[in-house]
């Protein structure tokens, strides 16, 4: 058995995981039932409470304009495109393929001076070349967007006393735009510049929505079509959800204190063979040469791989909460 044979038993082995785990993860039936019977009971009730719900629920609904499509529907150049935007980096597309093709040559070169295998490095170069721009991309992503979680709830209590002081609702969101600095500033300047050139203001919250994709920004725009369905005090509502939000990000940091502890270990455990692994090959490669040779040892290898990719999904379910 050579190497291209079991590269591709183990791709059969993780498809076939892959699979396994989608047919178990499917639509579950008492959740729908759920939704149903609650829709039978949004129907017959003559509960106020009931109808006030199921009029949440259609101002929700309909908020959405029709020719909305889900990040990434059209192509993966349009979701890389979009991640990219994410970042608030201004990189483009083209910086993104020559760093990616920049880094893999780079490491592929490198390895192959060292090992002399063609096969190994051209691999090892793929997976960096593809995989350290996207941890890097998704990292200024999530930085970008607990920057905003943490000055989004003062952007609110802004528009809040704003509103409290007669000014409207475009005049606030111009307010906050100037006045609150770093992402929350940007986006706000942007759909303030989308409502000058004649969008409605619902359409340029919902791509600010759409692109964001962060559930904080959903909730505000969700809570400003509500009141305009229902009507009331906006200002008050804005006041609740800026409490709401604060809540929020205080339970968050709750709950990754109480993680942390079970973060780091998984952490360790799981990169302590290959880090353990690379520094012996690095300093000997004679003595792990055996697990580019042998087809035992190749075997071994690919299983333990398997098994780790396994635990460590594993593991990262089970520190990962929703909040």
């Amino acid at each position: 058995m050579n190497i291209i044979q079991l590269v591709l038993v183990a791709v059969g082995v993780l498809a076939l995981l892959a699979i396994g785990y989608t047919m178990v993860s499917g639509p579950n039936a008492t959740k729908s039932s759920q939704r149903r019977m609650q829709q039978l009971r949004y129907r017959h009730s003559e509960s106020t409470d009931a109808k006030v719900e199921s009029q949440l629920k259609k101002a929700i609904a309909a908020r959405k304009p029709k020719f909305q499509r889900a990040a990434g529907s059209g192509s993966r150049i349009e979701a890389l495109a979009g991640r990219l935007d994410r970042t608030g980096a201004g990189w483009t597309l083209s910086q993104y393929a020559y760093a990616s093709l920049g880094l893999g040559l780079a490491v592929a070169l490198l390895m192959f001076l060292r090992s002399g295998s063609l096969g190994l490095s051209l691999g090892l170069g793929v997976l960096v070349g593809a995989g350290l721009p996207h941890m890097v991309v998704s990292w200024k992503i999530k930085k970008r967007t607990n920057n905003f979680n943490v000055k989004f709830p003062d952007g609110i209590e802004l528009l809040v006393r704003g509103l409290r002081s007669g000014l409207p609702v475009t005049e606030t969101l111009g307010v906050v735009a100037q006045e609150i600095d770093g992402p929350v500033g940007q986006e706000f300047k942007g759909i303030v510049e989308r409502i000058k050139i004649g969008r409605t203001m619902e359409e340029s919250l919902q791509e600010t929505a759409d692109r964001l994709a962060i559930p904080e920004f959903n909730f505000f725009c969700i809570t400003l079509a509500i009141q305009r369905e229902t009507g009331g005090n906006l200002a008050e509502t804005l006041s609740n959800l800026s409490d709401v939000l604060r809540k929020r990000a205080q339970m968050k940091l709750k709950i990754k204190a109480m993680s942390s502890e079970s973060k780091a270990s998984a952490y360790i455990v799981g990169a302590l063979p290959f880090i353990v692994f690379a520094m012996i090959w690095w300093i000997n490669p004679t003595y792990v040469g055996g697990f580019f040779e042998d087809d035992r040892l190749i075997v071994t290898g690919l299983g333990g791989l398997v098994w780790m990719s396994i635990g460590g999904f594993i593991m990262a379910k089970m520190v990962s909460f929703e909040i």
